[in-house]
């Protein structure tokens, strides 16, 4: 072997020992930043986004939660889809991505439930009970379910596959009326902006939702809602991708700081 020969061979000796280095190093650096993520996640801290699907009635209450969720763990983020219960478990049903569902009946949960979409047995956190919504004012002197079946009365109700149309019913049953409305709605806040833009006289929607209209209807109690008070249970999807953020809304929700929220909207104690 030439003197050339054995200078070319000592330098690829080299730069193999040194490529072996670099790629130990490269090895330990990875293993260093596995750690690292590992570490994160055991120290408990929180990040990366939760999608929530919940009932239209839930929407200022858990925007409020939102906003308390984000602040108590920097680097989350919530994203709602608010809308009816029915719609919104068959999307889940049909693989929509979400963490979180929280259904304005037990009805609507279930069927999230059996199609083993859930993860674990889904828990009640509210109850919401029903009210007449009426323009301001109440020009029509709306008292009872009874005066919505008058000749010329321009009545809402939410559709009734979704739960507030399914209580409205219920409540219509219990006192043996019939009400036959201008539209049913998809849900709840459709029926209430019917009467918030005064395209309807009345509508039979919960209290939680007369109560965030505000000014803009009038509410009307009537007894026979005690036999159509819906229950809300929420669950952890089976599909979650940020499980443990989802745990953490699910536990603000139903937490002291959770349920002072919700019962200040309106929202009755499971």
């Amino acid at each position: 072997m030439t003197r050339s020969a054995r200078r070319t061979r000592r330098m690829l000796q080299v730069t193999g020992v040194g490529a072996a280095a670099l790629l130990a190093l490269g090895a330990c650096s990875s293993s260093g930043s596995d750690s690292a993520k590992k570490s994160d996640s055991s120290s408990g801290k929180l990040s990366g986004e939760v999608t929530v699907f919940a009932a239209a009635s839930l929407k200022e209450s858990f925007t409020t939660l939102k906003k308390e969720f984000e602040k108590e763990h920097p680097g989350t983020k919530v994203s709602f889809s608010f809308g009816g219960s029915d719609s919104l478990a068959a999307g889940i049903t049909s693989g929509a991505p979400a963490d979180v569902f929280a259904a304005a009946s037990p009805k609507t949960m279930k069927t999230v439930t059996d199609k083993g979409d859930a993860a674990g047995k889904p828990a009640t956190f509210v109850r919401n009970q029903l009210e007449i919504a009426t323009l301001p004012g109440n020009p029509d002197k709306v008292s009872s379910l009874k005066d919505l079946t008058k000749s010329g009365q321009k009545v809402v109700l939410c559709d009734k596959t979704v739960p507030c149309g399914s209580a409205a019913q219920k409540a219509l049953n219990a006192s043996r009326l019939e009400l036959t409305p201008v539209s049913y709605e998809e849900d709840v806040k459709s029926a209430l902006n019917k009467v918030v833009l005064k395209e309807a006289d009345a509508a039979v929607v919960y209290k939680t939702d007369v109560k965030a209209a505000g000014d803009k209807v009038e509410g009307v109690e009537f007894p026979e809602s005690v036999k159509a008070v819906n229950d809300y249970p929420i669950a952890l999807l089976k599909n979650s991708k940020n499980a443990e953020a989802a745990k953490a809304f699910i536990a603000l929700v139903q937490s002291d700081k959770g349920q002072q929220v919700l019962n200040k909207a309106g929202f009755l104690k499971p």
